[in-house]
């Protein structure tokens, strides 16, 4: 049987190398032969390099072709991975590197243009402010020559094929020690390792007679520079991971350790001329006081890490006299991407006061990570956070976060190929309810749909799935998916102050049937024995419809949460992934704002409360407006918390 099938990328970033892992992942799990075919060129899916060389940006049209007998069931996986907007927490994406910022004035405390142009070399700005500190030059080991003629094929394919084992076997042990992104990032690369196109490229010159590390290098460079000639700037960046795998493997042939991140001195400025994500991923960046190559980009896993870690950095510094080569001290400003070999004493004292200034400004927001804010006339707000998953509890908590004001349950679906369990939705819903003893936390239920399906759940292809089966309309039409999520709640409940949300809510009879199936739950599980307790039910008001019937909605629930996003873009009728229609997707449009005003008066009158879990939350520009059309809740990513509970305290409810 062969199967083809047309879909359009929605992955974010397009298929680089950890998309890339997860479809040969996929694929491992079908007998069929399985293939993505673009512009005239086909990939097999079992090639993670195979598919990042197709180069497939967000938004290419493309065809899936199978061959075998679970053909069928082999494309909608991959068509349902290929097709799902995934959350942002889930990328590594970078944008287009920003050019170097013009020279600004004095007058703002940063480097004068006298300064600037005449004493600094420039790069790619990666962020996170300035630092100074004593230079490390960081190098690997040296390669010493390898022989080039094999002495004998069947044991130089063997050698090539220990190091290659070994190496991936060194990056899966560091993924496992890492978490989040950093982890997937490292297991990408470890799956780069197996790859069958790197493999028989290596075998093929061996063969033809190479030595083992001479093919190691050549299969190596060669793939890196097909990486590196293709327009797109985030597959460009993907050629560090083929130089950084290969450099391991052949360090591995010659017996040499390399070189660990963990071993440059706390506080130093790392010099060096790229860093592969092996190299830091598994490293605690934060000890570093910045970060400076003389290659790479902003789309590198090392800049992406690095932002991350909160590093200042400078990727991509030209340095035509090799200043940094025997530099003592660095300062950088990784925001203007500038860097100052051995800095004179006016750019020490500028760097420094910048950097005390910095210091002293997230210093003075520490002070509020236990404060519950309220605005000038004495409003109590609250700032929580939006949660993608249980890992991130302890950012959350650090930033000061007054419970929780989103928990996407979907990571719990996402990126697996069978549905969770429900002891484990229940233990994780455990684990968040503990971290917050003394707050709220809001549950999000099942939130899926066509526009960003899950490989475990089956589900039709549709036109405009933004406006299909999805959320709870989703959840009451599937019971077997939502039944075991509120059976898990209902058992979570007694661990703390348990607030369920429904999405997608249009009208009462939602509600009335999620109510009736929570009843079923709570009585077969009575007659279980287990150990329950009510939670507080609300609903996200993202729908016009929610918001034309809110005065009736706001008397079958306890709260509303303001869901931004969707709301606008229903509102103004504009996809807000279009950048060609960003302008109407602001929250900040008259329509949008007496739309939540409706929300608010309808929920006054109702006596519930209103919060905003929508990316509106985290704007100061228009939270003020939000709190003066009567929102008490503000979530919103951990990052953002301490800035907002600051700003809150400047505010008069109008």
């Amino acid at each position: 049987m062969e199967i083809q099938r047309a879909v359009r990328v929605a992955v974010p970033g397009g298929i680089h190398a950890r998309p890339a892992a997860e479809i040969v992942k996929l694929s491992k799990g079908y007998s069929s032969d399985l293939f993505l075919e673009y512009q005239g060129k086909s990939a097999t899916t079992r090639s993670s390099f195979k598919l990042i060389l197709l180069s497939l940006k967000e938004g290419a049209d493309i065809t899936i072709r199978a061959i075998g007998e679970d053909a069928d069931r082999a494309v909608d996986d991959i068509a349902g991975f290929l097709e799902a907007r995934q959350d942002n927490h889930t990328q590594d994406a970078a944008e287009e590197p920003a050019p170097p910022s013009a020279p600004a004035d004095c007058a703002d405390g940063r480097l004068g243009a006298a300064l600037q142009l005449d004493r600094a070399l420039t790069g790619i700005a990666g962020g996170s402010g300035v630092a100074i500190g004593p230079a490390f030059q960081f190098r690997q080991p040296v390669l010493a020559p390898f022989p080039p003629v094999a002495a004998d094929v069947d044991t130089e394919i063997r050698a090539a094929m220990e190091a290659m084992q070994h190496v991936g076997q060194s990056l899966r042990r560091q993924a496992a020690a890492a978490s989040g992104g950093t982890a997937e990032v490292l297991n990408a690369i470890a799956e780069l390792s197996d790859d069958p196109e790197w493999h028989a490229r290596i075998v093929g010159l061996i063969r033809s007679g190479r030595s083992a590390g001479a093919a190691i290098l050549t299969a190596g460079k060669d793939l890196a520079e097909e990486l590196a000639a293709l327009e797109d700037t985030y597959a460009r960046a993907r050629s560090e991971d083929i130089a950084s795998l290969t450099r391991l493997t052949a360090l591995r042939l010659q017996g040499k350790q390399p070189i660990s991140l963990n071993e440059v001195p706390t506080g130093s400025i790392l010099v060096a001329d790229e860093i592969s994500a092996a190299e830091a991923g598994g490293t605690d960046l934060s000890r570093l006081a910045g970060i400076v190559t003389r290659l790479g980009s902003a789309a590198s896993h090392a800049a992406i890490l690095a932002k991350a870690a909160g590093v200042p950095a400078v990727f991509g510094v030209a340095d035509p006299l090799a200043l940094l080569e025997g530099a003592r001290e660095i300062a950088l400003d990784g925001d203007r991407g500038q860097v100052f070999p051995n800095p004179d004493a006016s750019v020490r004292a500028d760097i420094i006061a910048q950097r005390d200034r910095a210091k002293a400004e997230a210093l003075a927001l520490q002070a509020l990570v236990d404060v519950a804010p309220r605005t000038k006339d004495g409003v109590a707000i609250t700032v929580a956070a939006n949660l993608g998953s249980v890992e991130e509890i302890a950012q959350a908590k650090a930033a000061g976060a007054m419970g929780v004001g989103l928990f996407r349950t979907e990571f719990l679906f996402m990126n697996r190929n069978d549905l969770p369990t429900e002891e484990e939705q229940f233990l994780a819903y455990q684990r968040l309810l503990q971290a917050f003893p003394e707050h709220p936390v809001i549950i999000r239920t099942l939130d899926i749909g066509a526009d960003k399906p899950v490989r475990s759940i089956a589900l039709p292809r549709e036109d405009n799935p933004f406006l299909g089966l999805r959320g709870i309309r989703l959840c009451l039409a599937r019971p077997e998916l939502f039944k075991p999520q509120l059976r898990a709640l209902l058992r979570a409940a007694p661990f703390g102050r348990l607030h369920v949300m429904l999405p997608m809510v249009t009208g009462t009879s939602e509600i009335d049937a999620t109510v009736a199936m929570i009843d079923e739950c709570r009585r077969a599980l009575i007659d279980e024995r287990k150990d329950i307790a009510p939670f507080v039910l609300g609903i996200m008001v993202e729908t016009p419809a929610a918001v034309f019937a809110a005065q009736t909605l706001a008397r079958k629930v306890k709260f509303f949460s303001i869901g931004t996003n969707d709301l606008t873009q229903y509102v103004m009728a504009a996809d807000r992934l279009n950048p060609g229609v960003a302008d109407l997707c602001r929250v900040d449009q008259p329509a949008v704002l007496s739309a939540i005003r409706m929300v608010c008066t309808a929920a006054e009158h109702a006596g519930i409360w209103v919060g905003v879990c929508g990316e509106a939350a985290s704007d100061a520009s228009v939270t003020q407006q939000l709190i003066s059309a009567g929102v008490t809740e503000l979530s919103m990513s951990p990052a953002s918390i301490l800035k907002m509970k600051n700003a809150v305290s400047g505010y008069v409810r109008e």
